[in-house]
């Protein structure tokens, strides 16, 4: 079955979802269980930013958020527990990550606008907002923590409702600091690719390359037009992936033999349960890049290649339900190669 955008319970254009924040210094919008709810373990979400725009500091109470920044520099610091502050510069191809419970913010210091890619470890992430937080507070209380008197207060505004993204009034003044290696700072594209051929290239973010990640992963992926993700399934991981440029399509099997095939382009994101076969190809003639999330710090991965080095060929006659020279002569495949030469003609959709 071609599913569409419109039908399809796999797939959401992320970047056609009308923002649930949005005001002339950025917008948040969000693909999550309410809108896919195939979701487990998994959301997304796209951050813009304007210059000066500022991501207010935030906390999330059930979910990590591992970023992707696409375009822009930004500055992002991290409160984390016992008064442990991390603060970096994020440029495209860079990456950070967040734990749960973490206070964070993100604050824009080009002069074009920023775009992230958020993956958070839960399919309805739950978020406090410094601003909230503090309305939710009285005068006195406030005051008494900070040793004040309660006039210092006087000017807040008295609501629970975060303020998401505000605006700073001068430019950011970078300390020297925020510009050396930090933990939760990774530079994805930077690092040498782990795949790399003709067929595409994975440059990937995972626990034994970053050690801070906990219960997600990421592998930015590219295909090029004359390459393709072999068929392959990822035991006990989900898979979450955004388009971030480039035409392509996937096809998943469900359990009982049911199929679903759907096209994917740019500002598309997609969700495939753990265990669940599928496969991507590039449709068009330029590259098919993905930023693939996953719900472990080390994916695990099953490819076709190289399933029928694993039995006889007596074993794969009776489970194909051929004989003799009916049965391809497949090769010795030692490690899978994740993405594999598209040699033959694309297949008419199905």
């Amino acid at each position: 079955m071609l599913a569409t955008d419109k039908t399809s319970g796999s797939v959401k254009s992320l970047a056609a979802q009308r923002p649930k924040f949005e005001s002339e210094n950025g917008s948040i919008a969000s693909v999550d269980a309410s809108v896919l709810p195939v979701m487990k373990r998994l959301s997304i979400r796209r951050l813009l930013l304007s210059p000066l725009g500022v991501r207010e500091p935030h906390w999330h109470a059930n979910a990590q958020e591992l970023g992707y920044c696409l375009r822009g520099n930004a500055l992002m610091t991290i409160a984390d527990s016992h008064s442990v502050r991390h603060s970096f510069t994020v440029s495209p191809g860079e990456m950070f990550f967040v734990p749960s419970g973490a206070l964070h913010h993100i604050e824009n210091i080009g002069s074009d606008e920023a775009e992230f890619i958020l993956a958070f470890s839960h399919e309805k992430p739950e978020d406090f907002g410094i601003s909230g937080s503090f309305g939710a507070m009285t005068d006195s209380v406030l005051a008494n923590t900070y040793n004040l008197k309660t006039e210092a207060f006087s000017q807040f505004k008295r609501s629970t409702k975060d303020t998401y993204i505000g605006s700073r009034s001068t430019k950011t003044v970078i300390e020297e600091q925020a510009r050396h290696p930090d933990p939760l700072h990774y530079n994805l594209e930077a690092t040498p690719a782990q795949i790399t051929g003709e067929a595409g290239s994975a440059h990937t973010a995972k626990k034994e390359l970053w050690p801070a990640l906990k219960n997600v992963s990421m592998f930015s992926v590219r295909i090029t037009d004359v390459g393709m993700r072999e068929p392959h399934w990822h035991p006990e991981t989900a898979e979450m992936g955004y388009i971030a440029g480039g035409r392509g399509r996937i096809t998943i099997l469900s359990p009982g033999g049911s199929t679903e095939t759907f096209e994917i382009s740019e500002g598309d994101t997609y969700f495939i349960p753990p265990a669940y076969p599928h496969h991507i190809e590039n449709l068009g003639s330029d590259t098919l890049h993905l930023l693939i999330f996953f719900d472990q710090p080390t994916p695990g991965d099953v490819g076709f290649q190289t399933l029928p080095s694993c039995y006889s060929r007596e074993v794969l006659e009776a489970a194909f339900g051929v004989s003799g020279s009916a049965l391809p002569e497949f090769p010795l495949i030692p490690v899978d190669p994740l993405i594999v030469p598209r040699g033959n003609p694309i297949s008419p959709p199905g």
